[in-house]
């Protein structure tokens, strides 16, 4: 009966932190470029009362054995890279990705991050930045008083000038790709950076061979969370904490009967 209690209560623990995961998911189903996470669970160790194939005889052995777990954890939460839907804003500084990759983004430290979020904007001095003002890799600026600004699915970025009808090349923006994006950390502000076990980003033109998906302006990339999903999977969670605590009061309650047999 210890055992079931110490089991059912890391159920409990487990199923408490998918809860946590859930409303992380649920609370930015709005919030540009955001992927969910996916909560994975291990079982813990077992007490091997029969070994398994242990000996039962000089020719033959236990078939099955009789193991007892004792419980489970929660071993990750996966960040799930599923294309979002597309949303037209009709913002010439709004660029979705239409397929793999990241925009780099020279952070503040110095170091790039990477992002799928595309709300871009233009500072005081016409550099092409996020909302909150670090700007893209490799850096793109548009003068004051450009026109017509357009960016092509290559990431081509060009304008033209009051008075002038041929376009001017403002830049080139370059997506990033990696070998395991769900290894990627969250720092949030929908910005990753690399780990050892991302794998090194891989940097090209959009479109290009490296496999990297296009450019699409003036739409922005939705969360690809799915609240409908997200609601079940909560109710789910929610009857399983249940049935994990129904099976803490009854370990409990086998307990009180053996503390009465002396009565």
């Amino acid at each position: 009966m210890i055992r079931a209690l110490f089991s059912a209560a890391s159920g409990m623990t487990a199923q408490q932190m998918n809860v946590d995961n859930i409303a992380h998911n649920l609370a930015n189903a709005n919030t540009t470029g955001f992927k969910l996470r996916r909560a994975q669970f291990q079982d813990l160790l077992y007490q091997n009362l029969v070994q398994p194939g242990a000996s039962a005889g000089q020719q033959t052995v236990i078939p099955t054995g009789l193991q007892l777990g004792l419980g489970t954890r929660a071993a990750s939460n996966e960040i799930v890279f599923t294309q979002g839907d597309f949303s037209s804003t009709g913002n010439p500084m709004d660029v979705v990705i239409q397929g793999k990759g990241f925009f780099q983004v020279r952070r503040a430290s110095g170091e790039l991050a990477y992002t799928r979020a595309g709300a871009f904007h233009l500072d005081r001095d016409g550099n092409m930045v996020t909302s909150d003002g670090d700007p893209i890799e490799p850096q793109i600026t548009v003068p004051q008083g450009a026109q017509s600004i357009t960016i092509a699915t290559d990431g081509t970025v060009s304008y033209t000038m009051p008075g002038q009808t041929t376009a001017q090349l403002g830049g080139q923006i370059q997506l990033a790709s990696f070998i395991n994006p769900a290894g990627l950390n969250s720092v949030g502000r929908n910005l990753y950076t690399p780990t050892n076990a991302s794998g090194d980003p891989i940097v090209g033109n959009p479109g290009g061979q490296e496999g990297l998906g296009s450019l699409l302006q003036g739409y922005i990339e939705q969360s690809n969370v799915s609240v409908v999903d997200e609601f079940v999977n909560l109710i789910v969670s929610q009857r399983a904490y249940e049935a994990n605590s129904k099976v803490v009061k009854a370990a409990d309650e086998m307990y009180q009967q053996v503390n009465n047999l002396s009565r």
